[in-house]
């Protein structure tokens, strides 16, 4: 095996030894963070795939790949574009797609869309155990490749620990871990049960395959290319191995004096010196924050001192590209060829150069078209309704300054990282009490620490407004409260808040707005949500509110936000609640394509697709009454 082709760095012996493990093999790979991982899951790929001898050679459609994330899953597909030989074919899956997946074959007359992740998951684990991988199209892997195996928790771990146990005699396997990067333990409510989860699955593989498996290590660091970069790294090791609070407390505080040198610090978010700088950054930054609060207020004072950035979202939402609309309704015919697909392709402004030839084949492959010469347009639109577009031609998220919190920053990595201050010890007991998991505080800190290239710096955090939950449960709306149980202040915006039942403009001229989102809206822009009566839409619900972009309505608030602003604004049973004029503070997220009716779109003279671009919103939007306004009750 050479490691001179393409452009691809040669391999380490550490990473020799892995890419050259047979096919059959079970080999469970620890990885420090930033030691080349995706770069030897390519290079393994590509030795599945192109074996000297044919009998230990691969094919593509045998080998599958799983992901936490999409943007792990984009980051792997571009990687085996650029540096793979022979593993192009290879596609790589996040675990939700492949269950869903699963479900669709195994039993196609279920809505499967309308199911929640877990439930789908652990379905999907059902389904194995019952054979939906053998027998008539069915074909279970020969090699299972995952990374980051250190998350797997829960009903994912279940979902691998069936598929591996299942076809332990005719499937191998490549996973790679590091268990002081494991730090979505927050997703187990129960602190004994998150603490029995942590290395839960090490420790399976370990006991299942006490013989044959084999354990091999990267760890040598190529990401930190200063001394800075790499000042966390010797402490992997001992996060790896901790398990005790006091151990873990005392190894979060040496992390935070690292952090917190002198020469680390850059003021705060109000300092002119430290948005100037931010201003002139020409390579990638990250600021990296300990919740989702602070994300959102971080982000809003960027946006007031007109720091272009993006809020990284959630990876379980997943907006459909506005070009989709555009390209189903920039034609009537019922089958695209690759030629007229990337003529059309051109016509829609897009911020980004997209890579057509890639699209195509993503496109035809989920429309399940691949034998065909043209694009099926009626199946892509069927994929867009039922929830099911392929994560793989989602748009890039390509900002120079992202704001994210530690989360959804794991296994990404920026020229530039900054986080917020973290608090001490003693401060994360006042806030937090019995609910304190300080080893899963250390790893987090440790995974913000080791996503520099060259700069670590920290930063003083944001004083943040009070947010409540509507109603005190766990997933009600986010508001802003005061000390008092009745204040109001905000309402945090969410996915789906703008309607998309109805295209936007439908009332007036819903082919202007259309052009209008295309040509004046941006992320980052700023929107104002708008009353327009007083009267609700409902018994539980809000009065109805248009979303306006620089005086121009662009589109109207949900069914979903209206019944979550009531809940909001009703304090208690005895309470009439009040509705601001204007919702302002809020900002364009992106432009996405939803599936609506037919009729609705016919009706709106956006033709017969039922297709069209909605924005979404993000931020925290402040109430605010009008002067001279009559206010509701």
């Amino acid at each position: 095996m050479t490691d001179a082709y393409l452009d691809s760095p040669p391999l380490t012996d550490e990473q020799r030894a892995v890419v050259e493990q047979p096919w059959d093999a079970r080999v469970l790979v620890t990885a420090g963070a930033g030691a080349g991982k995706t770069h030897t899951l390519v290079r393994r790929l590509d030795a599945l795939c192109g074996h000297e001898d044919p009998e230990e050679a691969l094919d593509a459609a045998e080998i599958l790949v799983l992901t936490f994330s999409r943007a792990a899953a984009r980051e792997l597909r571009e990687r085996i574009a650029r540096h793979g030989e022979r593993a192009r074919r290879v596609r790589a899956q996040t675990f939700d797609a492949w269950a869903y997946g699963i479900l669709r074959q195994a039993y196609p007359d279920r809505e499967w869309h309308a199911v929640g992740f877990d439930e789908r998951i652990t379905a999907a684990a059902e389904a194995i155990e019952k054979g939906a991988l053998e027998g008539g199209e069915a074909v279970h892997p020969a090699h299972v490749v995952i990374d980051e195996v250190q998350d797997l928790l829960g009903a994912r771990r279940e979902l691998v620990e069936t598929l591996l146990d299942r076809y332990r005699e005719s499937c191998g396997f490549t996973v790679v871990g590091d268990a002081a990067q494991s730090v979505y333990g927050f997703q187990i409510e129960d602190p004994a049960e998150r603490a029995d989860e942590t290395g839960r699955f090490f420790d399976w593989l370990r006991c299942s395959y006490p013989d044959d498996l084999v354990e091999l290590h990267l760890t040598q660091n190529f990401r930190a290319a200063t001394p800075e970069a790499r000042v966390a790294l010797a402490h992997g090791p001992r996060l790896q191995r901790i398990t005790d609070a006091d151990d873990a407390g005392a190894l979060y505080e040496e992390l935070r004096d690292l952090l917190l040198a002198p020469a680390n610090g850059m003021g705060d978010l109000t300092d002119q010196l430290s948005l100037d700088g931010l201003r002139a950054l020409s390579d990638t930054c990250a600021i990296l924050t300990r919740d989702n609060r602070q994300a959102l207020v971080v982000s809003r004072l960027l946006h007031e001192n007109g720091v272009e950035h993006r809020l990284r979202r959630p990876l379980e939402e997943r907006p459909v590209p506005y070009w989709v609309a555009e390209l189903l309704r920039r034609t009537e015919a019922t089958g695209l060829t690759e030629e007229r697909f990337r003529s059309l392709l051109a016509e829609i402004p897009l911020a980004h150069e997209p890579n057509a030839a890639a699209l195509w084949t993503v496109l035809r492959r989920a429309t399940r078209s691949p034998g065909r010469t043209a694009l099926d347009l009626d199946r892509l639109r069927r994929l867009l309704a039922d929830g099911r577009f392929p994560d793989e031609a989602a748009d890039p998220e390509a900002a120079r300054i992202v704001v994210s919190t530690v989360h959804r920053a794991k296994g990404l990595e920026f020229d530039r990282v900054i986080i917020l201050t973290p608090p001490s010890v003693a401060e994360l007991h006042k806030q937090y009490k019995d609910q304190l998991d300080l080893p899963a505080e250390a790893r987090a800190l440790y995974v913000a620490m080791t996503r520099a290239r060259h700069d670590l710096y920290h930063m003083s955090p944001p004083e943040l407004p009070l947010f409540r939950r509507a109603g005190g449960r766990k997933n009600g709306r986010r508001y802003v409260g005061g000390w008092r149980s009745y204040d109001r202040y905000g309402i945090v915006a969410e996915a789906g808040d703008v309607c998309g039942d109805d295209p936007p403009g439908h009332a007036s001229d819903a082919v202007a707005t259309q052009a209008y989102l295309l040509e004046r809206v941006r992320p980052g822009h700023e929107v104002v949500l708008c009353k327009r009566h007083d009267l609700p839409m409902g018994e539980s619900q809000s009065p109805p509110y248009a979303l306006v972009h620089e005086g121009r309505e662009i589109g109207e608030a949900s069914e979903r936000f209206r019944e979550e602003l009531f809940r909001v604004q009703k304090v208690s049973r005895t309470w009439d609640p009040w509705w601001p004029d204007e919702i302002h503070g809020l900002r364009i997220d992106s432009l996405e394509t939803v599936a609506g009716g037919v009729a609705a779109g016919a009706n709106a003279g956006l033709g017969d697709r039922g297709v069209w671009i909605v924005p979404r919103i993000t931020g925290i939007g402040m109430f605010r009454r009008v002067e001279g306004k009559e206010q509701g009750a």
